[in-house]
């Protein structure tokens, strides 16, 4: 037998009707909001609690703090470690001559001076003699140069220095009294003819002025004597036996020294006397510090023997008379 069907007493729930595309369905919910409210929800509980927000800012004062203990801190230089590193550069490093430095100063300014005199006077005694005790280069010129007549012929070399870049240039009166001719030769080599046009007998000097000058002439840098003493440095440049320009280093020995001439006719004083080897030659050139400026005028060499060489004693005329020599104002 067939049992009879049974019904639930439940209705069925309809189907879900199709929207109208223009009828808008409710949105759904943002959840943005909540997710920003979070943080600010966060932010309100902290400043509605003092000592929540003590605590952070505790935190971000100890982290700021760590950040800068562990930063290196330069460490302060001493007198210790400054005198290490110039000890460690003098170790390691080759300084520069202080006689170097002083010879490239004052090197364009010294010039050679050759004297010459005519064949015919040699025949006059006076003349003869004269020509005799000039000191003579050991390397002459073969046949005198700018045209010289052929009846000329070398007669004493000696050494000046440029004063003023006008080509005016101090020398020693011995090197240049007597001659027919002056010729001066610059550091770059171009020869040119002087004149004497000063002169102070009591200190042998003469001033000289070239006919033609280099076009990059340099004149010397002169310094007053008045805080030189014995003991200083000194640089002695001039033609010895007409070889160079050649360099001496040397001191001071002492001032106001006098000096009288072998052949007892002159008396210099107030003269610088100093050590650096000086021969034939090297009258006229400059004495100069380490700074390469001059301080005086090489003029003699004490030698008792007919030898007429170096001894060790020298003598220069300070620079204040050389320098009035020319003309120009004392220091």
């Amino acid at each position: 037998m067939r049992r009879p069907a049974l019904y639930s007493s439940s209705r069925p729930t309809p189907a879900p009707q199709a929207s109208d595309p223009a009828t808008p369905s409710p949105a759904a919910p943002d959840p943005a909001p909540a997710a920003a409210a979070a943080p600010r929800s966060r932010w309100r509980a902290l400043a509605a609690s003092p000592a929540l927000l003590w605590a952070a800012v505790s935190l971000l004062a100890a982290a700021l703090a760590a950040s800068l203990a562990l930063r290196p801190v330069p460490r302060q230089l001493t007198q210790k470690d400054i005198n290490a590193a110039v000890l460690k550069t003098l170790e390691t490093q080759q300084l520069p001559s202080e006689y170097a430095k002083a010879y490239e100063n004052i090197r364009p300014s010294v010039v050679r001076v050759t004297s010459y005199i005519k064949k015919s006077r040699l025949q006059d005694g006076k003349a003869a003699k004269a020509h005799a005790a000039k000191p003579k280069a050991l390397d002459p010129a073969a046949t005198p140069p700018d045209g010289a007549a052929d009846d000329e012929i070398e007669s004493g070399v000696g050494t000046g220095v440029v004063i003023v870049d006008k080509g005016i240039i101090l020398t020693n009166l011995h090197v240049v009294s007597g001659a027919d001719r002056i010729q001066v030769t610059f550091h770059d080599g171009l020869e040119a003819s002087a004149t004497v046009t000063g002169a102070q007998p009591e200190n042998d000097l003469a001033v000289l002025q070239a006919s033609r000058i280099p076009d990059d002439m340099i004149a010397a840098t002169m310094r007053s004597t008045a805080d030189l003493g014995p003991g200083d440095k000194v640089l002695a440049v001039g033609f010895p036996f007409g070889i160079g320009p050649s360099a001496s280093g040397g001191i001071v020995s002492g001032l106001k020294r006098s000096f009288r001439s072998p052949e007892g006719k002159q008396e210099m004083s107030n003269l610088i006397q100093f050590d650096a080897a000086a021969n034939p030659g090297n009258s006229g050139g400059p004495l100069v510090t380490m700074d390469g400026e001059v301080v005086g005028i090489v003029t003699a060499i004490l030698n008792p023997t007919p030898a007429r060489t170096f001894l060790g004693i020298g003598f220069a005329v300070p620079i204040e008379n050389a320098a009035s020599a020319a003309g120009l104002p004392p220091f």
